[in-house]
């Protein structure tokens, strides 16, 4: 169990990834907190609603770097095998 604290209100946890727990509310804090002083008029579910469209934009666009940097090291790993294919020398048929 893990306790976190988010815009002031504990909540107790479980999780087999307890470590992560605290870095991730403190995060999810950060973001609502954010929002929170661009918007004072704003009630906690509107703010927890515009914090989660937030950090899955941000979920989102770091998704899609990821896909291009894998495709790119996909692309740089068969150029790299077709260079080392050409530069081995021949086997003999016997």
């Amino acid at each position: 169990k893990v306790t976190i604290t988010i815009r002031g209100r504990n909540y107790t946890l479980r999780s087999d990834e307890d470590e992560d727990l605290p870095a991730i509310a403190s995060y999810v804090d950060g973001k609502m907190s954010e929002i929170a002083a661009r918007s004072s008029r704003v009630d906690d579910y509107t703010v927890a609603m515009l914090a989660a469209l937030n950090i899955a934009s941000e979920f989102e666009q770091f998704r899609r770097q990821v896909r291009s940097d894998l495709g790119g090291l996909d692309r740089d790993l068969a150029s790299t095998a077709v260079l080392l294919e050409a530069a081995m020398p021949e086997e003999s048929a016997g």
